[in-house]
């Protein structure tokens, strides 16, 4: 997937890292995964939505891509 095709959410953050104004995390597979973890755990959301949050999480879990910094 390509930046253009997400939405204005993802695009402003990802202009934000590239312009130096937002964080760079270069362990971005754990930094995601994280991410996912906290929405699949959060019981106030609505099921479906932490259901894809696990999916995503799982996916890549399973890939073989990986972190090559040392840091997940």
């Amino acid at each position: 997937m390509q930046v253009y095709q997400c939405g204005e959410l993802i695009r402003a953050t990802y202009a934000q890292i590239g312009s130096g104004d937002q964080g760079y995390i270069p362990a971005a597979i754990a930094c995601a995964i994280k991410t996912f973890n906290d929405i699949a755990e959060n019981t106030s959301l609505p099921l479906e939505v932490r259901e894809r949050a696990a999916f995503a999480a799982a996916n890549l879990l399973i890939s073989d891509h990986e972190d090559n910094n040392g840091l997940s």
